[in-house]
């Protein structure tokens, strides 16, 4: 008979999918990747491919999903702990890439367009869900 696979979840990166892949099998659920090779070759086509799939045998779903929830969905400091938004105390908080600054945008053209590298210096920052604050954390 053949198995059937289900996706339960979609990545950036391949190094987040293994991260999770990681921690289903830990709980012996039988996990495939798909895309992740294509993303690693070329990581700047991820979302237009829809990112690195997570898939898991159609009967260990429901499990697979209760082992995903468990883990954190949100932002964590060096220490473990929850982030909070300074603005509005929320702590949906996701951790992201942009170019908004000269910087950035010049680094970004000088390596990837110039040179064909991916960008060596990237600014990260934290931005609130519920209000949409973006913030450092010091």
């Amino acid at each position: 008979m053949k198995e059937k696979y289900i996706k339960i979840a979609t990545y950036q990166f391949s190094s987040e999918a293994q991260i999770f892949k990681g921690r289903l099998e830990a709980e012996g659920i039988h996990v495939l990747i798909t895309d992740q090779y294509t993303i690693d070759t070329d990581p700047l086509i991820s979302n237009a491919i829809g990112g690195v799939k997570l898939l898991v045998l159609k009967e260990d779903k429901a499990r697979a999903e209760s082992v995903l929830a468990e883990l954190s969905a949100y932002s964590l400091d060096d220490n473990g702990g929850e982030v909070y938004c300074p603005k509005c105390k929320g702590s949906k908080i996701d951790y992201f890439t942009n170019v908004n600054d000269i910087k950035a945008f010049l680094a970004f053209i000088v390596n990837f367009l110039l040179l064909g590298l991916y960008p060596i210096y990237t600014k990260y920052e934290y931005r609130c869900e519920d209000c949409k604050e973006k913030f450092n954390v010091i």
